[in-house]
């Protein structure tokens, strides 16, 4: 709705009476939260935010109230797997081996005397390794996707804690449901 080129929340919105009308009773809208845009998107680096060339909460929440309105589900495309590198929670994880978050990625020790060779010989999806060493931490974490997207250690509670709160958020904003992305990989 803006002009630059890119679907945007309110051009959801303006279009719903047309979905409407074709019998449509529910969509899905990939991620719409920042993101460095390294994998369109799927490298969340804020849960709980709308992605400026997306729009703001405020749209957010007309599109959700406009839905309701015209019986439209909405429904969210939830990446579970893994956060951007620039998310707060890896940031932190990231910056040492004794901070609260330090146990929300995987994270290995590496081999060899100096121990910048990687843990094993697994490969990311996207080619190369699927390890990629920290320095800060000495140590490397775990991708199955891109080296900017580290996965997120499901074994940890807190992690499947903030992930189940990130969904309360969307749902307390009225959100029908969700497409849970890369949820194999986990």
């Amino acid at each position: 709705t803006n002009g630059d080129g890119l679907g945007d929340l309110n051009g959801i919105t303006a279009h719903l009476d047309y979905l409407r009308d074709l019998g449509v009773d529910a969509i899905w809208i990939t991620p719409c939260f920042p993101s460095p845009q390294v994998d369109f998107g799927y490298d969340v680096s804020d849960y709980t935010a709308i992605a400026p060339e997306y729009g703001t909460m405020a749209d957010f929440n007309r599109l959700m109230a406009a839905a309701k309105q015209r019986n439209i589900r909405v429904l969210l495309d939830f990446v579970v797997n893994h956060t951007s590198d620039q998310h707060p929670w890896f940031v932190e994880s990231a910056s040492s081996r004794a901070n609260p978050k330090s146990n929300w990625y995987i994270w290995h020790d590496g081999k060899g005397a100096d121990g910048r060779q990687e843990p094993n010989n697994w490969t990311s999806l996207f080619g190369g390794p699927a390890w990629e060493y920290g320095p800060r931490r000495r140590q490397f974490y775990y991708h199955f996707f891109y080296k900017q997207q580290p996965d997120l250690n499901w074994r940890n509670p807190d992690v499947s804690k903030a992930m189940y709160g990130v969904m309360c958020f969307w749902m307390d904003k009225g959100v029908n449901g969700f497409r849970l992305d890369a949820v194999e990989t986990l």
